[in-house]
Formats: structure tokens, sequence, C-alpha cells
């Protein structure tokens, strides 16, 4: 179902995305260097999701990201497959308050979210959105890692390549530099600052590298969370294919023996 949701959401998503997440003017791409190898435990034909991590992600995104980014394509009971109990997505899904109705009046009313409720959204609008961010759209995260180039290194990157801008170079108003953005001027004010802006409820320690790092892993995850099962299925296809190979060589050399 996710698959297909991902599928129909995409397209639209992606020309969203276009614009980046300032009102600045088209950059080139290659004027920001590739974001750095962060070996992720879902990388590589073998690669699995650490779902540890992808817990902790989840409450980087919570406490931080979704005060400005929404994320439609996940609904809470979707926390329970990377682990979380029923009790505590109820408990994370009640925490919201999502509009529902009519009711028997005719009337919308406002009740705690469920787990089969999609995330809420911190604005109720795209223009209540860019009101808030001065202009600037805050994209979806749904599908954020598998629509940048990069995917979930460039969102490590981006979200650690914030810096003083060089000298000499003259910053737009309201912009930020970011080394690894395009253009290198971004709207989107550096998230994560400090070490200790989320507590971690396994007791990792919190350093803006490793919420980085744990936020851009939950993001993979929320993009293509059928990965595990999609690489094991290549790898058998694989396995059968070689011994398939395999069987029909001996039979050629077996039918063809007399030949000469």
């Amino acid at each position: 179902m996710r698959s297909l949701r991902t599928i129909a959401l995409a397209a639209g998503l992606l020309a969203g995305l276009g614009s980046g997440l300032a009102p600045a003017p088209a950059r080139a791409a290659g004027e920001a260097p590739a974001p750095p190898n962060v070996r992720f435990s879902f990388d590589g034909i073998f690669g699995h999701f650490d779902y540890g991590a992808i817990q902790r992600g989840f409450a980087v995104y919570k406490q931080v990201c979704a005060n400005c980014h929404a994320m439609h394509l996940l609904s809470y009971r979707n926390l329970r497959d990377i682990g979380l109990t029923e009790q505590q997505v109820a408990s994370i899904a009640g925490s919201y308050q999502v509009q529902d109705g009519p009711n028997d009046e005719g009337q919308m009313f406002e009740r705690p979210a469920r787990p089969a409720d999609r995330f809420k959204s911190p604005f109720a609008n795209e223009r209540a959105a860019r009101a808030a961010n001065n202009g600037a759209y805050p994209p979806d995260l749904s599908v954020i890692s598998k629509a940048r180039e990069g995917g979930a290194d460039y969102l490590h990157a981006l979200l650690t390549g914030y810096e003083d801008p060089p000298a000499g170079m003259t910053m737009m108003a309201g912009m930020n530099y970011n080394r690894y953005f395009p253009g290198h001027q971004i709207a989107m004010a550096a998230p994560l600052t400090s070490d200790g802006q989320v507590e971690y409820a396994d007791g990792t320690k919190a350093t803006v590298d490793q919420m980085s790092k744990d936020v851009s892993a939950f993001l993979q995850w929320a993009a293509e969370p059928e990965m595990e099962q999609r690489k094991a299925m290549g790898v058998k296809i694989v396995l059968f294919l070689t011994i398939l190979g395999g069987l029909a060589y001996a039979v050629k050399r077996k039918v063809w023996a007399d030949v000469h």
C-alpha cells in the first residue's frame, strides 16, 4: 500500500521540490560538493535498516523537523514497523488533535488522532506554511530521501553543512549559508544547532552529527520501507539464475558431448 502511495504522489512532490527549501534563483547542482559517504547500515546489496537509529530519527523528526515539515504519506500506525508498540503508537497519535466530521449537526470537530490517521501537518495549507517561513515552502519529507540526489548522504550533509559564508560572498536577505546546498543559500535555518537538542530514550549521546545521521536514516526508511524485502528478493533471484545457468550449461555439455 505504501509503495503505491509513494508512486502516486512522488511526481507532484518532485515538482514541488524543484525550488528547494528557498525562493532563491535556480542554481547549478554542480556548484555544491558531493556529500560525504556516511556508510549507513542500509547501503549496499546486503544493507539493512538499523531500527534503533530509525526510532531515534523519528524522535528528531517529531521534536524538530515536524515543526515545519509534513509527512503526508505516513500514518501513525506505520510506526509499528520500526519497532514501536501498539501502546506507544496510540500515545503518539493521541497527542495530536485532528479535524473530523461532519457530525450529526453537520459541523466539523477536533478529536485526538488515531493510529490510522496520517501524520498531522504543521500548517493548514501551503499559504500558511509560506507565511510562517518568509515565503519559503518547507517540502513534505515523506519521500525526500528518494527525491534528492545522494539520498540519505545528502540529507546528512545538508543538516551538518551550515557554516559562516566565505569572505566576499553576499548573502540574500533571510538566507543561510550551507556548503552542500546548490547555490549555497538556503532559507531554512540550521535545525540542529547543539548537542543534546533531542533526548534519546536509549541513552545514545545526541550530538548534532548523530541526530543528523538518525533522522536521515528515518527519512530513508519512510521513503522506502520495503527496501529489505526488495534486496532479499534480489539476492534470491540472482542465486536462482546462477544455479539455473549452471544447470543449463551442464545439460548443454551432456547433450553435445558426442558432437565434434
